[in-house]
C-alpha cells in the first residue's frame, strides 16, 4: 500500500472511532499528498469539526492540514443575509463597541458602523457560500474571540475564518483563553455562567459546575468550541434535573 493510501486510510479509521465525528451521516473526502491532508465535507457541528481537524493532525506523517468542513446550518440562510446578521451582533455587541464594522459587497466595502477618532479597531465581514471571513483589526485577543463567537453564533454560519489582527501583539495563553470562554458563557442567553467553572491547559478547556437541563449543558460545550484556538473541551457539567 502506497504511503498515500496508508495515511488516508489510518485517518479514515481513526474518524470512525471518534465520538464526535458521524462518518456514517456525514462521509468526508479525504485526500492526502506531500505531506498535507485535505479533509473536505460537511459535518453536524463545530465539535465534530474541530475533533476531526485535531484527530487527523495527530496523525503520523500529515504535516499540514487543508480544511475544508463546512457545518451543515441550522437555519439555512443566503450569504448576503448571514452578512447582515453577523454585522449587527457585531454593532450590538457592547465588547465590540470601538470597532468599525465593514461589509464586504462584492468585493466592495460598506460603511455598517464608521469609524470615528474613539474607534481603537476595524472589522470587516465577508460571506462566501456560508463562510464568514473576518479581517481587520481589534486591541485584544479577547475581542478577536468574541468577534469570532458572534458570527459562528449566526444560525447560517457554516464556518468561520477569524483573520483579525491583534494590534498591539499580545502573547497568547490559557489564562486568556479561560477569560474569553467565561466571556462568551456570559453573554449566552441560554446558558448561567455564574454556575460554570472554567479551566484550560495547553488550551484545551474543561467546564465544571451544574447547569439545569442536558440542552444548557450542550450550548455552554458549543460556545467553549466556537471560542478561536480551543482545541479540546472536556465537558464535566452535572445536570440538576
Amino acid at each position: 500500500m502506497k504511503i498515500e493510501e496508508q495515511v488516508v486510510t489510518t485517518v479514515a479509521a481513526v474518524l470512525e472511532q471518534d465520538p464526535y465525528v458521524n462518518l456514517h451521516e456525514f462521509p468526508l473526502q479525504l485526500d492526502f499528498a506531500s505531506g498535507v491532508l485535505t479533509l473536505e465535507g460537511n459535518v453536524e457541528n463545530i465539535m465534530a469539526k474541530k475533533r476531526a481537524l485535531e484527530v487527523a493532525g495527530a496523525i503520523s506523517g500529515v504535516d499540514r492540514i487543508v480544511d475544508r468542513l463546512r457545518l451543515v446550518p441550522a437555519s439555512p440562510m443566503q450569504d448576503g443575509e448571514i452578512r447582515d446578521h453577523v454585522c449587527n451582533s457585531l454593532v450590538s455587541e457592547n465588547y465590540l463597541g470601538t470597532c468599525a464594522v465593514w461589509a464586504i459587497v462584492k468585493g466592495k466595502a460598506e460603511v455598517v458602523r464608521e469609524a470615528d477618532q474613539d474607534m481603537d479597531g476595524n472589522i470587516d465581514v465577508e460571506v462566501q457560500d456560508g463562510v464568514v471571513v473576518l479581517n481587520g483589526a481589534v486591541s485584544s485577543l479577547s475581542a478577536k474571540r468574541v468577534a469570532g463567537v458572534m458570527a459562528w453564533w449566526v444560525p447560517g454560519s457554516r464556518d468561520v475564518v477569524n483573520g483579525l489582527e491583534v494590534i498591539p501583539p499580545q502573547e497568547d495563553s490559557d489564562d486568556e483563553v479561560v477569560d474569553a470562554v467565561c466571556l462568551v458563557l456570559e453573554k449566552d442567553p441560554f446558558v448561567n455562567a455564574s454556575q460554570i467553572r472554567v479551566r484550560s491547559s495547553g488550551f484545551n478547556v474543561t467546564l465544571e459546575g451544574v447547569v439545569r437541563n442536558q440542552l444548557e449543558k450542550k450550548f455552554a460545550e458549543s460556545d467553549a468550541w466556537y471560542v478561536f484556538r480551543v482545541d479540546q473541551v472536556t465537558n464535566l457539567l452535572m445536570v440538576s434535573e
